[in-house]
């Protein structure tokens, strides 16, 4: 059996790996972007210059060869369920008796007058890397448009080169729509006191500029002067590709609770799948690194005979807004949802903070929040999934905690103020 993979990705890469440890069948992994699969989320660590490129594969050359995973570098022109095979832009057909679309996604447009000049920057394959490199010499000013985790990280990737920016946000603060308020204030804050000036309210009218971009245009008519203008407004399932190929997809390709598309022996996994029957309160496309590996894993084992459906599990996410961590599992949406009450403690650093939801009827604990404290995924992820009541994770709470030696813990205070609340509303 020939088992072909579009997409070197995490969920491709994932995918190879697992059927090899399955199966003796023949993998081919396909990607236009490079030969060696790497982590995309490590690129910002290398334009700072604090990783190597290499040192973000996500294994050594050796690895791919004793595995007997080919790799192709280049681009899918076509894709024929029907002959069971594709073809590639240099013309090569290669025929396939399984085949696994794991082709990632691609930058969001903003389709404003100007996100064609050059100084227009994205961030997300390996090339807007070197491009970036490139354009930031000689830049004093920058704007970045789009108030999410990739936003942030270039707007510290470009503080790292000296460059003043200015952020602008849609929303009324930073990731207002998955934050509660009290952690979207605090990572504005944050944010500000990194020297960034963040605009909230801010929606992008225009970029302007003759051979490169001069300005941005907001939409109350403000004029922001710069040479370089960040677009990170969210990225889109790669699907292009697929047209006229009977595969169906909507958003993103769509897949049954296997993996599979509506093509027989067609499969898609990551940030380009999209689940016809997600979870309740989940979405149908998680364009997450968490996701696509565990897509990998999945759709492994369906190509290789062992069926088996995938489940999205317990949300998680964990990133950095510059030296804060933050971290989340379970469900704690923006504006918390009746029947749920939320309990919230912050340092007086105001750099700090916890926050655990839980349900009004039962006491079962359905969420954890943390900005600049550690908390273990293990331990939330299976008091969330057995229904733990509240009392006893406020009693285990230092079980949670993982932050390095040497830091100050506030277990104490946070379930002395926990337990007060708890008190007052009994």
């Amino acid at each position: 059996m020939h088992v072909v993979i579009i997409g070197n990705g995490i969920a491709g890469a994932t995918a190879a790996r697992h059927i090899r440890k399955l199966s003796d069948c023949r993998i081919t992994m396909i990607s236009d972007e490079c030969r060696q699969p790497f982590s995309r989320t490590a690129l910002m660590y290398v334009f700072m210059g604090q990783l190597k490129l290499e040192s973000t594969y996500l294994y050594e050359e050796w690895f791919w060869e004793k595995n007997r995973i080919a790799r192709v570098q280049a681009r899918v022109r076509e894709v024929n369920p029907a002959a069971r095979n594709i073809t590639l832009n240099d013309g090569e057909v290669i025929s396939w008796d399984k085949l696994i679309i794991a082709t990632g996604s691609r930058p969001a447009q903003t389709g404003v007058p100007g996100e064609n000049l050059p100084g227009v920057q994205h961030l997300y394959h390996l090339h807007d890397l070197d491009t970036l490199n490139r354009m930031c010499r000689g830049v004093k000013q920058a704007v970045v448009v789009g108030g999410g985790l990739t936003g942030i990280e270039l707007v510290e990737m470009l503080l790292s080169k000296g460059i003043k920016v200015t952020f602008l946000v849609r929303e009324t603060g930073f990731m207002s729509r998955q934050l509660t308020k009290e952690e979207s204030d605090m990572a504005g804050r944050i944010i500000r006191e990194h020297g960034v000036e963040l605009r909230t309210g801010a929606h992008l009218r225009e970029i302007r500029g003759n051979s490169r971009v001069e300005s941005v245009i907001t939409d109350d008519g403000t004029e922001i002067p710069c040479e370089l203008a960040g677009i990170t407004i969210g990225v889109t399932p790669e699907t292009g590709f697929l047209a006229g190929t009977g595969i169906e997809t909507a958003t993103g390709v769509l897949v049954d609770e296997y993996l599979q598309t509506s093509a027989r022996d067609v499969y898609a996994a990551g940030d380009c799948a999209e689940l016809r029957t997600p979870a309740p309160a989940r979405r149908a496309v998680e364009p997450l690194w968490y996701t696509a590996r565990a897509m990998g894993e999945t759709v492994a084992r369906n190509v290789c005979g062992y069926p088996a459906p995938y489940h999205q599990g317990i949300w998680h996410n964990a990133a950095r807004f510059f030296d804060t961590e933050y971290q989340i599992y379970g469900q704690v949406p923006a504006t918390t949802p009746p029947g749920v009450r939320s309990l919230y403690w912050e340092h007086a650093s105001r750099k700090k903070s916890v926050r655990v939801n839980y349900d009004l009827a039962t006491g079962a604990v359905t969420g954890f929040q943390t900005m600049g404290i550690r908390y273990r995924q293990q331990v939330c992820e299976h008091w969330i999934d057995t229904g733990t009541h509240i009392s006893d994770a406020l009693n285990n709470l230092s079980k949670a905690n993982f932050d390095p030696e040497f830091y100050r813990r506030h277990e104490s205070e946070i379930v002395s103020l926990f337990q007060q609340y708890l008190s007052e509303k009994s």
